[in-house]
């Protein structure tokens, strides 16, 4: 219940489809119970059960009275025709009136089957695009531990599985449990003996039913975390599909996937064959009720002369009118187990707070001013420090690179600076302000940044680079293009700055793809700019097409560089060697060459490649 609480607050901006919904509901269940008792009178004629009656009834005992006033009126209704009309029109009288009870019924099934569909879809929508929000609102280390299969799973099938579980439940909270009342309230007024008999052995055939559905949680959490697997093994198979390919391990995850859709397999079995088994069993249990009611309804028409035969056939029809409810709200339950397991999922990421959020006093910053300070910062991924009592000053219009081998933690001073992580120790403060009291949108909005991996989206040109600045027009697209060195491709394009460069801009070379990452973050304009190893894709004609559009851009600018090619950083203001998350050397080329120290090594270490 905690579950479905936390979703059905989706339902609130969409409550007028909701009560609309209920109110058609009350009329079908109204409808579909008059519908039975309206075949007593048509039943009466045709087994030629009706009493002479030529007075009009008049009502004058309490609700208690209500069945013999219902039984004298129609008496007299068909008793008055009869004799104007003849037995043919009071036959048909009787049997359009049948005919508008079903036809108000269905009609108001229609509509509350109508209105609840807005809100069923709303609320899918609703949830979807929360997830994603959420998705991308969480910090990058959340997902170092997710699978990204197992994500897109709970954003479609999980949430897929609330709206046929969860919100199934609102179209049979009003109206099963109403249709179940008014029917039993019909029986008791048809026959109370016959009732108290029948519902002797309902509580039997629940306690049965329920005796199914107990596990069904458990194997439906088994088969969507399965689900998740397999996902996640086809979201890496297409990432990788060069390597698969280059190395023949197409066998390999080929069978990674057989053995995570054979195990899918056996638990979609399990839960569906538990799942199947709920209706056949409600309806048997429902029939063995039934076949009781025949027989002691029976006893009672021809043996005791208790109970007309009309009567008893209009109570068949309403007792019968029970199964399909009851079967409903049976199977409702085993939705719920199901939906249980995937709202768990779904509200997993939802109820996650990220530890990354901005103060509730942040403030907003829109003008570098002074300079980037690191104080004394340590921070580590997991359990081992990767950055130790790291310090460093970035003045406002200079340009630091930061260099070193593998793993000395260049690349982690990128996404501090970011914010995309938290220090663990010391602080990181822009214009003396420490970036935790300031909006992450704010601080993000004063960088650019071109990471060593271009990651470009199965777009247009145009729109890849308009994620820098959605307001740019075509001429500054064109001139962003032109500072990185890559308008000279893309005027050749079939489409220009229109064409399409495919999944991860996979239609054109990693060259021209970095280019691209740098003109989006020209397009930017920024007052900062951090390239993590933005050069190290390019092969030495791109390189140097680049390294000269860089060094224009960064003219105006503040610029972090993380730097893998030694060449690319040689007129930076201020050069940091790092070894094991801290300093061991600094200052400008000439000042390191001339200590003959690690950077020294370095740059030997390149010549010689």
């Amino acid at each position: 219940m905690n579950y479905f609480k936390q979703i059905l607050r989706f339902a609130k901006p969409y409550k007028s489809y909701g009560i609309l919904n209920i109110i058609c509901n009350i009329f079908y269940a109204l409808f579909s119970t008059l519908s039975f008792i309206s075949l007593i009178p048509m039943l009466s004629v045709l087994l030629k059960e009706t009493k002479a009656i030529t007075e009009k009834p008049i009502w004058k005992e309490g609700v208690t009275g209500m069945k013999d006033y219902f039984m004298d009126y129609s008496n007299y209704f068909i008793t008055l025709k009869t004799e104007q009309e003849g037995e043919i029109y009071v036959l048909t009288a009787m049997v359009s009136l049948v005919i508008v009870m079903f036809f108000l019924k269905n009609i108001f099934n229609y509509l509350a089957l109508y209105f609840i569909t807005f809100l069923r879809n709303g609320v899918l929508r609703d949830i979807r695009n929360k997830l994603y929000s959420k998705t991308v609102y969480l910090p990058l280390n959340y997902f170092s531990e997710k699978r990204k299969g197992d994500v897109i799973a709970r954003i479609t099938s999980d949430v897929l599985e609330i709206q046929h579980s969860f919100l199934s439940i609102l179209e049979l909270i009003v109206r099963e449990p109403l249709m179940i009342l008014f029917t039993i309230i019909m029986m008791f007024g048809i026959s109370v003996k016959l009732t108290i008999f029948v519902f002797i052995f309902i509580p039997v055939s629940g306690f049965l039913i329920s005796l199914i559905g107990k596990s069904l949680k458990k194997k439906s959490d088994k088969v969507q975390k399965e689900q998740g697997q397999f996902l996640s093994i086809v979201e890496e198979t297409l990432g990788g599909l060069k390597v698969i390919k280059g190395f023949n391990a197409e066998k390999i995850f080929g069978n990674k996937f057989q053995e995570s859709t054979s195990q899918f397999f056996k638990f979609s079995n399990s839960l569906l064959n538990r799942q199947n088994l709920a209706s056949p069993t409600s309806e048997f249990l429902g029939i063995c009720v039934i076949a009781i009611l025949l027989w002691y309804g029976g006893k009672m028409v021809f043996i005791e002369g208790t109970l007309n035969a009309s009567e008893f056939f209009a109570y068949m029809g309403l007792a019968y009118n029970i199964l399909t409810p009851a079967k409903a709200i049976s199977k409702a339950s085993y939705s719920v187990k199901k939906g249980n397991a995937a709202a768990e999922r779904v509200l997993e990421i939802l109820n996650t707070t990220s530890p990354l959020q901005d103060h509730p006093n942040a403030k907003e910053k829109k003008e570098f001013t002074t300079d980037i300070t690191l104080e004394n910062i340590s921070f580590k991924y997991e359990d081992e420090y990767v950055l130790n009592d790291f310090s460093l000053k970035v003045p406002k219009g200079s340009s630091v690179a930061l260099v070193g081998q593998s793993g000395s933690g260049k690349s982690t001073i990128a996404n501090l600076v970011t914010r995309f992580y938290d220090v663990n120790k010391g602080n990181i403060k822009i214009d003396s302000v420490d970036i935790k009291d300031l909006t992450k949108h704010s601080l993000r909005g004063l960088m650019g940044l071109v990471t060593q991996d271009s990651i470009l989206f199965n777009d247009s040109i145009k729109n890849n680079l308009l994620v820098g600045d959605p307001s740019a027009s075509d001429e500054e697209i064109i001139k962003a293009l032109k500072i990185a060195n890559a308008w000279e491709f893309v005027k050749d394009l079939p489409a220009g700055i229109e064409t399409n460069i495919g999944d991860s801009g996979n239609k054109i070379s990693g060259g021209q793809k970095q280019r691209l990452s740098i003109a989006r973050a020209v397009l930017k304009n920024p007052p900062i700019m951090i390239l993590d190893e933005a050069t190290s894709a390019l092969d030495t004609e791109s390189e140097r097409l680049v390294q000269s559009a860089l060094e224009n851009m960064m003219k105006n600018r503040t610029s972090i560089v993380i730097a893998h090619r030694l060449s690319t950083i040689q007129n930076s203001d201020l050069i940091v060697v790092m070894q094991k998350g801290k300093i061991v050397e600094q200052g400008t080329h000439d000042e390191l060459i001339s200590k003959d120290g690690i950077y020294q090594k370095l740059v030997n270490m390149q010549s010689l490649e």
